[in-house]
């Protein structure tokens, strides 16, 4: 009867009564408290946290179940959803204490363990519960999405395996098991799994049922992974008609009759496929690979068809000119850029952009173009023998192009020279200040291509995409409040611009913060954006648990398992490298040169006041102090509003009984500065990059700049050793390989095991000699290249000659013209900078230049 009153919704009043009657009666006491914790269940399934807690008072209140310990766990539970961490973690720990033997209260402190990601944690409660109820279908299946999450693959499969005993009937349980199997590489397996619940569904082979149609599409996955794939297209062409996704079908088809060896029939599928969509780059090559064209004249004859049966078609045109060469080359390169030009297309640059690693094609390309502007700007045709005059955008979309190619040469001049051409002509084109800019960047002028990207903003505010562009280059140059306020056009009203972007988990926007940070020396607004960053990858990678029963449910396999093999390797995105190795070189400085409140402002300006008079810097220091007292009181103000603004959250959060969950920890710069420990904070961001990231040569550099710090041999020798496989002949790895040479040499309480290994694996990597041998081989080997040469001179001069010593060493050693400014104009240095890059390595002034005659961009 109580059941029944409750699921009729009966008021906590009524229940109450009932509960006074429960202290005379012990049966229907009994029954009380049952029908209490059915409600108790229902108000926490329905976010009705509230009343749950009205609920357990009612139990706790009656002296006979006081110390109740399944109540007391729901109580904290629910207390745990509404943020009180602490009070629910007590009161969890004393219902467990009352019944150890209670599947509920273990299960209770799981679902604890798992709100605070202690997956681990809670995977132990929840084995724990079903000691006592092993049969429990919701145990089960939070112990499975855990398991999934944490990819403890074997374990999943076990408690799939129960799940399908226990509801056989159910397609979850089906299908969860298969999956298991898939994700375990069991393919033959998984598809057997699958094709037996296939059986078991009742369609009509007429009848389109999405759901039934991807079930057909992943077990033909399977198929295709376990290398079946004769198997895998009869189940293709049986199940045609019941699929949905029609172009799947028929780009499978593709794949796998080139696997069989059918040519013939591959050539017909992917003959359709064009017809569908002649610009896909994709069937282009399963044409290719159905041909198996024998010589460059065949392969071409297959693009000069397919140009013939659709002439308008630009992939045809542009796939060929990977491989042609010479005289031909030049003939279809003419062709394509000629259409492209006439129609002024602006991005034919970046799609040339892949042939420019030949240096025989880009030499064409510039003597094409550059007689295109000629001949235009003369007779306005391409050639002097052309046709028809061309109108006059087509000499500006030439210039666009001519603009890029000698920005990306590295000759800044020319390409200004022709940039500038263009914006006279038409000085309304926005394209033309966004490459502008773009050439001030790369030639180490970022303050005149911040002026210039502005200048490109101006001409549309409502760009968001320029207006991005603007914010970035600002941040490069340092101007933090600005990029701030030119995102605030974008961002919500009403709340600030860099917590909305955070929200929205804008990680450019955080990342170049953090690099622009990092550059003025505020290591600890640095490292609050690279924290920042870090918990957006955290909340991608729970954000799973959503989908774990969402695309059981939906039948979304394919994607599932795609969004799951993704989330493996979600840390290898540029935007986590880069807030990992920002985070990693900041808290290696810490380590070197702690921040105290003492030398905080002396370690900010010390990079840039050794060469300074007492005069200069008492000026300096004092413009300093007044730019601090500023910002302190910018502070104070922001703070006084953020203060409102929680504040007003919070009164908010009390009149809603559905807010689930506490605020987040807060990042303090102040206290991300001057952490205890700054190397165990470093490997934290490094654990991951050796993970998924080992093929750059970086993250095993960054990873010996922790490791001869903290003084583990074996792993800094691990660090070389996986370094010298990547690039041997690095400038920095050399200079670890002398300090790790030098550091071993000299260590005297090493282990004997440890001394052992040590010194054989050195005699590998070093030979016969010494460190100074070493690097003498290293600085004749390397003697035509500054950063070599530079990073062997370090080495020699370390700490005992002046920067302009160093200088005059390499200027004698180096037959390089050089010049003697100590900052990039922006404008073509005919010499370069050999002594900015000298002074700068040695004095920590941080510039950027282009190196003599390759173009490529260094720091230094």
């Amino acid at each position: 009867m109580l059941i029944i009153l409750l699921r009729q919704k009966c008021s906590v009043d009524f229940l109450f009564v009932c509960s006074l009657v429960a202290g005379r009666n012990t049966n229907f006491c009994i029954c009380i408290q049952y029908a209490f914790n059915n409600a108790l269940f229902r108000c926490y399934e329905h976010k009705q946290y509230r009343n749950g807690l009205k609920f357990c008072k009612q139990i706790l209140g009656n002296p006979k179940f006081a110390e109740h310990g399944e109540t007391l766990a729901m109580k904290g539970l629910t207390l745990n959803c509404l943020g009180k961490k602490e009070e629910a973690y007590e009161l969890v720990r004393r219902g467990l204490r009352n019944d150890l033997k209670s599947h509920v209260c273990w299960h209770v402190y799981g679902l604890l363990q798992r709100s605070d990601k202690k997956y681990d944690e809670a995977i132990k409660c929840y084995r724990n519960a079903l000691k006592w109820d092993k049969d429990n279908l919701q145990i089960l299946r939070d112990l499975s999405l855990l398991q999934i999450q944490m990819r403890d693959l074997e374990g999943y499969r076990e408690t799939r395996y129960q799940l399908l005993q226990l509801r056989p009937a159910q397609r979850a349980s089906w299908i969860g098991y298969a999956v298991a199997y898939h994700l375990l590489e069991d393919f033959e397996m998984a598809a057997k799994i699958v094709e037996e619940f296939r059986k078991t569904q009742q369609t009509s082979p007429d009848k389109v049922d999405y759901e039934y149609s991807e079930l057909l599409l992943y077990q033909n996955q399977v198929l295709r992974e376990a290398g079946l794939y004769k198997e895998a297209l009869e189940h293709l062409n049986n199940y045609e008609k019941q699929i949905c996704d029609k172009l799947a079908v028929e780009e499978t088809r593709g794949e796998l009759l080139l696997k069989l060896d059918r040519p013939e029939e591959a050539l017909d599928v992917y003959r359709r496929l064009q017809d569908r969509n002649p610009e896909n780059w994709a069937y282009y090559q399963g044409l290719e690979k159905a041909l198996n064209p024998g010589s460059i004249e065949e392969r071409h004859n297959i693009y000069e068809e397919s140009l013939v049966k659709f002439p308008k078609g630009l992939v045809p045109r542009r796939l060929p000119l990977n491989f042609l060469r010479g005289d031909t080359f030049c003939e279809c390169l003419d062709s394509y850029l000629r259409i492209n030009f006439s129609k002024g297309c602006p991005p034919v640059f970046t799609t040339l952009k892949s042939l420019y690693t030949d240096k025989e094609k880009v030499t064409i390309i510039e003597d094409l173009v550059v007689g295109y502007e000629t001949c235009l700007r003369s007779c306005r045709m391409f050639s002097e023998n052309g046709e028809c005059c061309l109108p006059p955008t087509t000499l500006l979309w030439v210039q666009y192009f001519l603009a890029q190619h000698f920005d990306f040469r590295g000759q800044t001049s020319i390409a200004l020279d022709y940039i500038n051409m263009a914006i006279d002509s038409t000085p309304t084109l926005i394209e033309l200040f966004l490459i502008k800019a773009k050439i001030y960047k790369h030639a180490g002028n970022i303050k005149e291509a911040v002026r210039w990207m502005d200048e490109a903003q101006a001409l549309d505010t409502a760009d968001r995409f320029i207006n991005s562009k603007c914010a970035k280059y600002m941040l490069k140059a340092g101007l933090i409040k600005e990029a701030e306020e030119m995102c605030s056009k974008f961002t919500r009203e009403g709340t600030s611009a860099v917590e909305n972007l955070n929200e929205m988990q804008c990680m450019w926007f955080q990342t170049e913060c953090a690099l622009a940070y990092k550059a003025m020396n505020k290591f600890g607004e640095a490292l609050k954006k690279c924290h920042e960053i870090e918990r957006h990858f955290v909340e991608i990678t729970d954000d799973q648990f959503d989908f774990h029963t969402y695309c059981m449910r939906k039948m979304t396999l394919r994607s599932y398992v795609d969004l799951l093999k993704l989330e493996d390797v979600l840390r290898q995105h540029p935007f986590y490298y880069k807030a990992s190795r920002t985070a990693i070189q900041i808290y290696l400085a810490l380590h070197d040169k702690p921040l105290t409140d003492d030398n905080k402002e002396t370690f900010t300006i010390m990079c840039s006041v050794e060469n300074l008079t007492d005069k200069e810097l008492k000026k300096l220091r004092n413009k300093q102090r007044r730019a601090q007292k500023k910002a302190q009181l910018e502070e104070e103000k922001k703070n006084a509003e953020k203060e409102k603004q929680l504040k007003n959250q919070k009164k908010k959060k009390e009149d809603d009984d559905e807010e689930i969950g506490g605020p987040k920890e807060e990042l303090i710069p102040d206290k991300l500065a001057k952490v205890e420990n700054p190397l165990e904070e470093a490997v934290k961001f490094l654990i991951p990059l050796k993970n998924l990231v080992r093929n750059k040569i970086e993250t095993h550099l960054l990873a010996f700049e922790i490791y001869f710090r903290k003084e583990k041999y074996l792993l800094m020798l691990q660090s070389v050793k996986r370094a010298v496989a990547i690039e041997p002949s690095n400038p920095w790895l050399h200079q670890c390989l002398v300090r790790f040479f030098k550091r071993v040499s000299e260590s005297v309480n090493l282990a004997e095991v440890v001394r052992m290994v040590l010194k054989q694996e050195i005699s590998r990597l070093f030979g016969e000699s010494n460190p100074q041998s070493f690097n003498k081989n290293y600085l004749s080997q390397h003697s035509n290249s500054i950063p070599h040469r530079l990073a062997g001179i370090q080495r020699t001069h370390k700490g005992s000659h002046s920067a302009h010593l160093l200088y005059h060493h390499l200027s004698l050693k180096i037959l390089t013209p050089f010049c003697v400014l100590l900052t990039c104009t922006g404008h073509d240095c005919a010499h370069k900078t050999l002594y900015c890059y000298c002074v700068a390595q040695l004095d920590g002034n941080i510039h950027r230049c282009s190196l003599v005659g390759n173009g490529q961009e260094s720091v230094v």
